[in-house]
C-alpha cells in the first residue's frame, strides 16, 4: 500500500530549521496519524510523502512557500496595551486568537514597551526553510467518518 489521497498515514518525524536545531519531533511519542489530501500537514511534507510505502525513511526540505508561507512584516503591528482588555500582565511570547488580514488568526506578542505592544501575526514557522527526516510507519483507508470529517479520528487524531 502507498500514500495516496484519503489514505491514514502514520509517519515519526522529526523537524530541523536551517541551522540544524531541532523544532520538533515525534519520536518517543505517538506517530503523527493526518488524512492524506486533505491539507492536514504542509503542502510540501505532503508532496514528499505522496507514493511512499510503509518502512520508508527520507529526509526533505521544504522552502516556506511550501511550508507556513513567506514572512510578512506587514503582519508585525504595534497596538494600544488597552486592546489587552482583562489581561493583567501581557508578555512577550504570549499567543491570542485574533482578527487578521486574512481572517481569524493567532497573533504572538513580540514585544512590549510602555503602552504599546508588538504583535506578530506570522506563523512562527512563516520564512523558515524547514528540514524533515520521516519514517511512514503505517498506511490505512480513512474510513467513511473521517473523510467526511477530512481528519482522522482515535489515536494520534481527534476524538468527537
Amino acid at each position: 500500500m502507498q500514500v495516496a489521497d484519503n489514505m491514514a498515514v502514520s509517519i515519526h518525524y522529526t523537524l530541523t530549521n536551517s541551522a540544524g536545531e531541532q523544532l520538533d519531533s515525534s519520536i518517543g511519542s505517538d506517530a503523527l496519524v493526518y488524512l492524506h489530501g486533505s491539507g492536514n500537514i504542509i503542502p510540501g511534507l505532503e508532496k514528499a510523502l505522496q507514493g511512499k510505502s510503509v518502512g520508508d525513511k527520507f529526509q526533505v526540505a521544504i522552502a516556506p512557500e511550501d511550508g507556513y508561507g513567506e514572512y510578512f512584516q506587514e503582519m508585525v503591528q504595534v497596538i494600544p496595551r488597552k486592546m489587552f482588555e482583562g489581561v493583567d500582565n501581557v508578555e512577550v511570547g504570549m499567543q491570542f486568537h485574533a482578527d487578521v488580514s486574512s481572517g481569524p488568526g493567532i497573533v504572538t506578542v513580540i514585544k512590549v514597551e510602555g503602552d504599546e505592544v508588538t504583535i506578530d501575526g506570522n506563523h512562527p514557522l512563516a520564512g523558515e526553510s524547514l528540514n524533515f527526516d520521516v519514517e511512514v510507519t503505517d498506511i490505512r483507508a480513512a474510513t467513511e467518518d473521517e473523510l467526511a470529517h477530512g481528519h482522522i479520528h482515535g489515536v494520534g487524531g481527534v476524538d468527537h
